[in-house]
């Protein structure tokens, strides 16, 4: 049996991350992974869904140019080749991953882990000990119970990037931030694609201005969206509304993600008031001295780089220091619909009910000079700031590269900018950003364009 300072059980980015900071900090450290490296944002997430994506943007981007005058001639999709080109850039990733593991001497363990309660970690016939215990075993997705459900051949969010062929026809149960995405990434390729969703609307956690620029597109894609609705039963090749038939020929999944919770439950970990999550502390240290939990596994953010960001601040309490809470108001959150969604922060709403004096400044990307050159004026930089301080409290930006440009108000906000070090940074022109000048520049009545 071998000893290391840190185990971290789960390779994703809440575990790798982790591991090679604890590294850097001169930890001896181990790390457990059953599957792929990378964990489910690099293998069946994030990353293909974003190459996927970003096809679809091309044949959009090539319709464009033909209705602008720059003729192609007949478009034809070799979808075999595009998902070999996914996986390529999957497999640069992981790789890379692999790399970084070893290049900062974290030893890798290929397997499942079982822990008991001396917090010994079982690999197979491997057996290691770790000082402090980090679990970032993440989740799997979530099939709720449907009538003829478990009956007929379906996809999930795990296993959708295995598909051999575009499908003539998708219907999607689920209509929130995953599902909207990949209604995006097959629609321009040539599926018909329906969208179910039990609750009011889609996107319900997004602003609802960004929300309608969403529905609207999907509508430009021919992507029939169905809220409200009462599905009665699945069947091979059709889902029964209350008021109507959905025929398929593919059905998928995305109806969110559930934690895996084993190893938790094996050591009888405390979980939160809805027994949902395991309960942490501010340094993610669970209700077990030295065992550690980040990422999917507590809850909250279920994004990558919250993981991430949860995972150094563990290894820094491990480490003996005190770092400081993370702070839930300047964690970016990315839709990569077309347009993109980038908020943070409180909405209007929040801000109001938190008690802030609020002010709300919207700058429409119709006045943009570099987004009309760009043809791409659907959205808006809102900003909503406090007027007693001019302070940022949260933002949405609506348009291209949105999930870049976000950056910028994130950044101001994390130096402990206001509205006014915001107005007053000069933006090259032409540039989308500017738009976040105008919408800053508006509180003091000193946008020029809007």
């Amino acid at each position: 049996m071998k000893g290391y300072d840190v185990v971290v059980i789960g390779a994703g980015p809440g575990g790798y991350v982790s591991a090679i900071r604890a590294a850097q900090l001169g930890k001896s450290v181990a790390i457990v992974e059953k599957e792929k490296i990378g964990g489910a944002c690099l293998n069946v997430g994030c990353i293909p869904s974003k190459t996927l994506l970003k096809h679809s943007e091309m044949i959009q981007d090539i319709q464009k140019a033909n209705s602008w005058g720059i003729q192609t001639g007949e478009l034809s999709i070799d979808f075999p080749k595009l998902m070999k080109r996914k996986d390529q850039v999957v497999r640069t990733l992981t790789q890379g991953v692999d790399y970084l593991l070893k290049k900062n001497k974290v030893t890798l363990f290929h397997g499942t882990a079982s822990v008991n309660q001396e917090l010994l970690v079982t690999v197979g016939d491997e057996q290691i000990k770790g000082q402090d215990i980090l679990l970032a075993t993440g989740s799997k997705p979530f099939v709720p119970s449907i009538k003829g459900l478990n009956q007929v051949d379906y996809l999930t969010t795990d296993s959708f990037f295995d598909l051999k062929e575009i499908p003539k026809s998708l219907v999607i149960i689920g209509g929130g931030i995953i599902s909207i995405e990949l209604a995006f990434a097959t629609a321009p390729l040539g599926t018909k694609v329906t969208v179910v969703e039990v609750a009011d609307d889609i996107l319900l956690t997004e602003d609802p201005d960004a929300r309608n620029i969403i529905k609207a597109n999907l509508k430009r894609l021919n992507v029939c969206v169905f809220t409200k609705a009462v599905i009665s039963e699945v069947k091979q090749n059709k889902v029964i509304l209350d008021d109507q038939e959905l025929f398929y020929d593919r059905l998928l999944v995305a109806t969110g993600r559930t934690p895996n919770l084993e190893i938790a439950k094996e050591l009888g970990l405390e979980l939160d008031e809805k027994n949902k999550f395991v309960k942490v502390n501010d340094v993610y240290q669970t209700s077990r001295e030295h065992v550690y939990a980040v990422g999917d596994l507590i809850g909250g953010y279920q994004l990558a780089h919250a993981a991430s960001a949860e995972g150094i601040i563990a290894v820094r309490a491990m480490n003996g220091e005190n770092p400081r809470s993370l702070d839930q108001t300047v964690i970016p959150r990315c839709v990569y619909t077309h347009p993109e969604i980038a908020s943070f922060g409180l909405s209007e709403v929040q801000a109001r009910e938190a008690g802030y004096d609020v002010s709300v400044t919207t700058s429409p990307l119709s006045a943009n000079g570099k987004a009309l050159a760009m043809g791409e004026t659907e959205g808006f930089v809102k900003v909503i700031s406090d007027n007693h301080y001019q302070e940022i409290i949260g933002a949405v930006i609506v348009g291209t590269n949105a999930t870049e440009l976000l950056g910028e108000l994130l950044g101001v906000k994390h130096s402990e900018g206001t509205m006014h070090e915001l107005a007053g940074l000069i933006h090259a022109h032409p540039t989308v950003s500017e738009a976040i000048g105008e919408s800053a520049n508006m509180i003091f009545s000193q946008a020029i364009h809007v």
